[in-house]
């Protein structure tokens, strides 16, 4: 049986601001797009995890430790991505 392709959806472009994320101030931004439309933006640094949605103007920033509890308690309830 052959295998069928799956069309990609998701699009994930990253920028660097600083080389050694050890810095202050250097961070990793991603942006994630879906179907060619934005619907987000992640940005890691050396203290931080942040989520800008498609339109926010309010970020939703965790440190790594409370990032690390809301995807095990995601993990425990079972919603798992297939």
């Amino acid at each position: 049986m052959a295998r069928t392709s799956k069309r990609r959806i998701h699009r994930v472009s990253c920028s660097m601001q600083v080389l050694e994320l050890t810095k202050a101030r250097s961070s990793m931004s991603f942006v994630i797009s879906a179907h060619g439309n934005k619907i987000g933006e992640i940005i890691l640094g050396r203290g931080s995890f942040i989520w800008y949605s498609k339109h926010g103007r309010k970020p939703t920033r965790f440190s790594w430790s409370k990032f690390a509890e809301v995807m095990d308690s995601y993990e425990r309830s079972g919603r798992r991505a297939k």
